[in-house]
């Protein structure tokens, strides 16, 4: 099965751009990913019929420094409902129109994997909490991956 792992968030906003590291120790690993940064409606032009798609980002919360993952259907319950991401909440209805628009996104399996935060400020570092998260969230992403289902 073939992946795509996509990266939301901004790497200027200290913790928000927990994704992009992400992305970025993932692609130095020879992963397919793609830095969308803020913008999902690019995730059009760059999906290429993977069987997977694996979107990176941090998540909004009090508790910083956990990793969560959800998948499909339930992407888009938890994070409209209970969970705030810092980009998710407007991509999840692009994602919705995106899958509507193109048929073959409605053929992938979606993956969510992201990295709680407790804010987002001006800065180029991420926190001690955020840091330490990273090689969990790796590991998690590799797992998608390596998995045939």
């Amino acid at each position: 099965m073939t992946a795509l792992i996509v990266a939301l968030g901004n790497e200027v906003m200290g913790d928000d751009g927990a994704g992009i590291k992400v992305a970025r120790i993932l692609k130095n690993k020879g992963y397919r990913v793609e830095i969308l940064g803020t913008d999902i409606f690019s995730l059009q032009q760059r999906y290429n019929g993977e069987d997977k798609v694996i979107i990176v980002d941090a998540v909004l919360s009090n508790d910083a420094g956990k990793v969560i993952h959800l998948k499909d259907e339930e992407i888009f319950q938890k994070l409209k409902a209970e969970i705030r991401s810092a980009h998710f909440m407007g991509a999840i209805e692009s994602l919705k129109l995106l899958m509507t628009l193109d048929e073959r996104l409605k053929n992938a399996k979606f993956h969510f994997v992201g990295i709680t935060i407790k804010r987002i400020e001006l800065g180029l570092e991420l926190s001690e909490e955020v840091e330490r998260a990273i090689p969990r969230a790796i590991e998690i992403i590799e797992s998608i991956v390596g998995d045939d289902e």
